[in-house]
Parts: structure tokens; C-alpha cells; sequence
């Protein structure tokens, strides 16, 4: 009898092993019950707080986060979203109680601007601390009405500087570092009156294409007439530091990102965006070399990536790079800091790895992306500002820009040449491979180095995927907000609430938010 029981008990241990036992799971959950106009405000402010995240830098995870942060908060806990490269969708079916909601909203223009990300992501925390809803609207508002916070002059310095810091990482000297300020000095300048008259980003790119080709193609003038000191200058070193510099916004490190995270239509959005640059960009050379060689200069592209300068050079054009990516990015003077210091540490991991253990490249950029990305975790969380403000600034330095230029270069230009249609394809293939390289390292790191618990406004959460990692193929990767302590569903007081829609105003949070007129002051 007792061996019965043991063999019966080690027959239940497999069975519970294998199987899950449906009579162990619980069937229902407190649920609160939100009016319809209550839950449609919440809905809609979610998804405008997506919408402009998504718009000034936030990744398609951080969005779809941030949106079920703050309808949990407010009592909706079936909400879905659904994330693409250029439109928010929130639906939630209400679980009987009413009506479903299904709102939209379209992503117009994409920007980076991580002090306004920093600002809504502090608007979630005090969401979840407790903050009324009228109040988070009229807050959101304020967020979303602040303008960029530098002015386009600084904006275009700072790219002239990024040329600057490109050319110091290909070891130029002092002259060549001033041709290239000037050289990405004027096509900035063209670029920014191109935006400013509304034309589309692909003609831009032509543009600042012909104006790099023609200031190399003076230099190189210069140099063949034996004028001194352009006989020392190399063209090269300029035309790479110009490609660079208008392929440093490159999503590759994102669109990877968003793959690897479940995303894969924001991220086929986002290959779609880069090849639209890089395209626009490669029209716009291959335009300018046709000039000069109808002019009689034979000026010829780099065929391969320039080797880097010393060491020291390299450290400093990493950092400086990393601080102007911070700038154009909108970033305020201690995420500026931090970025160039984790360009530093990303460089230190990435020159160790491949000059000591003698890694390949794309090794050596995950293992430097890895330690960049755990060290600004961190410091993020201490400092209070948005993971990605940090990190993104520091991957730039290893950006494939002129490897994906390379490639379709090659493609555009090789017509039967067999051999060239080949250094083509592997200059793809090492761009996609040092891009993905990026990406991981970089959500690796955040991944460890984010603690499980982070203090939001006095309470315990974290975030998690859900049990079953599946395919985000619609555009949304399944995630919730779980809360480590029990949080009492927020009350409404139904009878005395402002009504969230008038019949002659459909959608309140779409025109200017006025408390007073309101009925929240």
C-alpha cells in the first residue's frame, strides 16, 4: 500500500510537469467598471502619448508600454495596441460592461527630441502615482506644446561638428578637420532650407550628396594644382565624414531593435525609411560625379570603409560625436554628458575586444554596445532620464552609414560587373550584420542591467513579456504591466464628472485644453 502511494505520487509529480491543471487556474478577476466616456479619455490620451512618443524617438516597445502604464492605471486592463511604423491603434473590448472603443491615431512627422520624451515619461510616472485624469490631460498638453529646445542655428553647427568629430575618428589633421567643417557646414545649411520649403527628405539627400561631391571635387582641384596645404588633404576623408554625417539618424540600430523585440512591421517600416535615404543620398553622388567628370575631374569614391585614425583620436571622436548626436537629439546638458561617456565606454569595450582577443568587428561592436547599454541603463534610472537618450547617442559612432551607402553604390553602379555586384552585397551584408550586432548589445544591456523592480512614485512594478514569446507579424509584441503589490482600482465619481465629449465637440483632447471651459479647474 505505501508503494502504491509513492508510485501515485510520482505519477501526479510527471503529470504536473507536463501538464498544466486547468482546475488550478483562476477563472475570474476583479474587474473595474469604467463608464464609456471615462474609458474613452483614457483611450484617447494613451494613444496620443503613444503617438508622440513614437514620433520624438521611442522605441515601438517603449510605446506599447507606456500606453498600457497609463490605461492600467486608470482601471482598463484589456486594452490591446498596436504599434506600427506610423500609426497607434488602441482597442479595448470592456469586457461586456460597454460599448468597445477602437481609436487611431496617425504619425505625421518623426523627430527626435529626448527632452520631450523625458518629460512624458515622468507624465506615466505620476500617472501611476495617483494623478487625475483632467490633470494628466492638461499636463500632456503642456508636454506636447514645447517646442524643441535648441534653435536651428546651434542644430546646424552641431552637424557641422559632427563632421568634424567623423573626420578626427579617420585620424585627419587639423586642416582637413576644418574642410570638413566646412564641407558639412554648407550642405546642413542647404539641407535645412530644403526642410524648410517642404521638400521631401529623398531630394534633400540628393542635394546634400551634390554639395559634398562639389566641395571634394574643389578640394581636390586644389590638391592636383599643388597648392599648399590641400596637396595633404585627402578627398576621401571628406566624402566619408559627409556620408556619415547625413546617414548618422540611420534607423538601423532601431529597426533591428524593433525586430528583435517582436515588431517586425515597424522595423520593415524602418528598412524602408533608410533605403529611402540611402537611395536619395547615392542619386544625389552619383549626379555630382557624372558633373565633374563631364568637367574633366576624375574625383573616384572610397571603394572600401576608411580605416580609423590612433586610438586617441578615435576615443575623442566618439565622444564628441556621441555629445552632437545628444544635441540633435534635443538633449538637455547631463544626458549630453552621459552620452559621452558612454560613447567612451562603448569604444573601450569595442577596442579591447577586437585589438586584444582579436574578435571580429560585429563581436566587438555587440560586446561595446553591451557595456554601453548596461552602464546607461543604470545611470538612467539614477538620473532619472529615458534609457534610450543615452544609449542612442552612443551607438552612433558605429552606425554602418557608409557601409550601407557603399552597397547600394555598388549595386547602382556595377551593370555587369560580377565582381563589383559581389563587394556590393558583402558591404550589405556587413552593414546588416554590425546593425543587428548593435541592436542586440543594446537591448541585451538594458535588459540586465534595468532592475526588475524600479520605484515609480512609491509603488513597485515591472515590466515583462508575456509568457509565450510569439511573433509581433500585426505590429505589436504581446507585453503587461504587472504590479508586484496590490494596487485598489481607482474610483470615479460618475454624477459629478465632466462629461469627457459634447455633442458639438465629438473629441475634447484634440483642441486646445482649457480647464476652466472644461469644468476641471
Amino acid at each position: 500500500m505505501p508503494e502504491d502511494k509513492r508510485h501515485r505520487r510520482v505519477i501526479d509529480g510527471v503529470k504536473r510537469a507536463v501538464w498544466s491543471d486547468p482546475a488550478k487556474r483562476r477563472m475570474t478577476e476583479q474587474i473595474p467598471i469604467v463608464d464609456d466616456r471615462t474609458a474613452q479619455s483614457i483611450i484617447d490620451l494613451a494613444m496620443r502619448v503613444a503617438e508622440v512618443m513614437l514620433s520624438i524617438g521611442a522605441s515601438a516597445k517603449e510605446v506599447t508600454l507606456a500606453a498600457l502604464r497609463i490605461t492600467a492605471a486608470y482601471g482598463l486592463r484589456s486594452v490591446h495596441v498596436n504599434v506600427t511604423f506610423n500609426s497607434v491603434i488602441l482597442s479595448d473590448h470592456r469586457n461586456g460592461a460597454g460599448d468597445p472603443i477602437t481609436l487611431m491615431q496617425v504619425v505625421r512627422s518623426a523627430a527626435p527630441d529626448h527632452a520631450k520624451l523625458q518629460r512624458l515619461q515622468a507624465l506615466v510616472n505620476d500617472i501611476e502615482s495617483g494623478l487625475p485624469l483632467g490633470d494628466a490631460i492638461t499636463q500632456f498638453h503642456k508636454v506636447r506644446r514645447t517646442p524643441f529646445m535648441y534653435r536651428s542655428g546651434v542644430v546646424i553647427v552641431v552637424q557641422a561638428l559632427l563632421g568634424v568629430a567623423i573626420a578626427l575618428m579617420y585620424g585627419a589633421g587639423p586642416f582637413t578637420l576644418l574642410l570638413a567643417f566646412i564641407a558639412v557646414l554648407g550642405i546642413a545649411l542647404a539641407q535645412h532650407g530644403l526642410a524648410r520649403l517642404r521638400v521631401p527628405l529623398f531630394f534633400t539627400q540628393a542635394v546634400g550628396g551634390i554639395v559634398l561631391v562639389a566641395f571634394a571635387v574643389g578640394v581636390f582641384a586644389l590638391s592636383m594644382a599643388g597648392i599648399e596645404p590641400f596637396t595633404e588633404v585627402r578627398p576621401s576623408v571628406l566624402v566619408s565624414s559627409g556620408i556619415v554625417m547625413m546617414l548618422a539618424g540611420l534607423a538601423v540600430v532601431g529597426a533591428a531593435q524593433d525586430a528583435i523585440d517582436g515588431f517586425s512591421l515597424t522595423a520593415g517600416g524602418r528598412i524602408l525609411d533608410i533605403t529611402v535615404m540611402t537611395m536619395g543620398l547615392v542619386v544625389g553622388i552619383l549626379v555630382g560625379l557624372e558633373a565633374a567628370h563631364q568637367l574633366g575631374f576624375g574625383l573616384r569614391m572610397p571603394e572600401q570603409v576608411l580605416a580609423f585614425g590612433p586610438p586617441l583620436g578615435h576615443v575623442a571622436g566618439a565622444m564628441l560625436i556621441s555629445a552632437a548626436v545628444a544635441v540633435l537629439n534635443g538633449a538637455g546638458i547631463r544626458i549630453i554628458l552621459v552620452s559621452a561617456f558612454l560613447g567612451a565606454a562603448a569604444w573601450a569595450g569595442w577596442y579591447l575586444l577586437i585589438s586584444i582577443t582579436g574578435m571580429p568587428s560585429a563581436g566587438a561592436v555587440f560586446g561595446g554596445a553591451l557595456l554601453a547599454s548596461f552602464i546607461g541603463s543604470v545611470v538612467a534610472d539614477r538620473l532619472s532620464v529615458p534609457s534610450i537618450a543615452v544609449t542612442t547617442a552612443a551607438m552612433i559612432p558605429w552606425v554602418p552609414g557608409t557601409s550601407v551607402f557603399l552597397g547600394l553604390l555598388g549595386f547602382v553602379s556595377a551593370d555587369a560587373d560580377q565582381a563589383q555586384f559581389m563587394r556590393a552585397f558583402d558591404s550589405l551584408f556587413t552593414a546588416g550584420m554590425t546593425g543587428i550586432a548593435l541592436a542586440a548589445g543594446a537591448t541585451l544591456g538594458i535588459m540586465i542591467g534595468s532592475p526588475l523592480r524600479v520605484r515609480i512614485g512609491g509603488r513597485t512594478v515591472m515590466m515583462r513579456s508575456k509568457a509565450r514569446p510569439v511573433s509581433a507579424a500585426g505590429g505589436t509584441a504581446a507585453f503587461e504591466v504587472v504590479r508586484t503589490e496590490p494596487v485598489a482600482a481607482p474610483e470615479y465619481d460618475v454624477e459629478h464628472e465632466a462629461p469627457a465629449a459634447e455633442t458639438d465637440d465629438p473629441h475634447p483632447i484634440t483642441r486646445p485644453y482649457d480647464p476652466k471651459s472644461d469644468g476641471l479647474a
